[in-house]
């Protein structure tokens, strides 16, 4: 090729190269966020974290001035979300709405990634709080948990317990009830709650916790007994049933959900999206949609995430580890 055409085509080339390379340019400089956000929800659509997560972030999207997507990606207790999202690139634009579970997988199920979630991700702040009801077959003769603990301990291994399956939050409430009550009870596993639901109306099995959501049209229809509620305080739904601490001092568990974002997420970013999240957790209609469902918003930093899953890592360890509790 002739010199001068070289030059030509070259300078053509650099010419069409340029505009892409301040494309580029102007995108990591464009401000957080100048695109759709992602939010994965851990469980099926439709449930109640798939419900706090669609109405925080639906309260989100103005503070950012961008369209947020919640997107289901149930499985493996958990832990397909949370593996997707910690191997996501930490810029502000894949999140997870991390629950409870994230304290419970690396004690049950060690060899799930990710093992250490304090270092997996980037704690943005807290969403929401949600207790168990400890509700009864009408069969059980107890209208209260002092009763419960004193016909379990009369009868023991009688007692037909569920739970939403092994490991799952309800399952360990149950376990670290019976370590602190003292009581042999026999614990059924289901695969998810509303079978069991179904069999505790129909006295299959005799004692459950459950969410307060899928617990109180049963309570209110009569259908099963409340008798308390696993948060330090009454809800206000139902009012009615005291705290399972009442009896046993100090006890405590509740469902909660988090935004995270994957490791090394920048200072800025997460701090913009902290704020949009307490601008949704702190909204009075919000906050008024969730007690309906007896879940509090709970309003709160990155930093107060980290503590409580580091807490509850510890405690939700310890029950495993001394009840045993294994995964086939």
């Amino acid at each position: 090729m002739p010199p001068r055409r070289r030059t030509f085509f070259a300078a053509a080339g650099a010419g069409l190269a340029m505009p892409a390379v301040l494309r580029r340019a102007a995108a990591q400089d464009a401000p957080f966020p100048s695109r759709s956000v992602t939010i994965v929800n851990p469980y099926p659509p439709g449930g109640s974290t798939d419900f706090g997560a669609r109405l925080i972030a639906a309260r989100m999207e103005p503070e950012l001035g961008q369209p947020i997507v919640v997107e289901s990606r149930p499985g493996a207790g958990t832990a397909v979300a949370n593996a997707y999202v910690a191997a996501a690139r930490p810029d502000g634009y894949t999140l997870l709405m991390g629950t409870t579970s994230l304290a419970v997988l690396p004690a049950l199920q060690p060899h799930v990634q990710p093992r250490e979630p304090l270092r997996a991700f980037t704690p943005v702040g807290t969403a929401t709080r949600s207790p168990f009801v400890l509700h009864l077959h009408p069969s059980v003769p107890a209208r209260s948990t002092a009763e419960l603990i004193a016909y379990a301990k009369a009868n023991p291994g009688k007692l037909s317990w569920g739970s939403s399956g092994i490991g799952a939050i309800n399952h360990m409430t149950l376990e670290l009830f019976r370590s602190r009550a003292g009581i042999d009870v026999v614990h059924v596993p289901y695969r998810g709650g509303a079978q069991a639901l179904l069999d505790i109306q129909t006295g299959r099995i005799q004692a459950m916790f459950a969410a307060v959501q899928e617990a109180l049209p049963s309570v209110r229809e009569g259908k099963t007994r409340g008798i308390a509620v696993t948060s330090a305080n009454r809800v206000a739904v139902l009012p009615e049933l005291p705290p399972v601490a009442e009896a046993l001092p100090g006890f405590e568990t509740v469902f909660w959900q988090g935004l995270f974002g994957p490791a090394g997420l920048p200072g800025a970013v997460a701090a913009k999206l902290g704020g949009a999240l307490r601008a949704a957790t702190t909204d009075a209609t919000v906050r008024a949609r969730m007690a309906e469902q007896g879940v509090e918003a709970w309003p709160g930093d990155g930093e107060a995430l980290r503590q409580t899953l580091a807490r509850d890592s510890e405690m939700w360890g310890k029950v495993i580890r001394e009840a045993n509790i294994r995964v086939e």
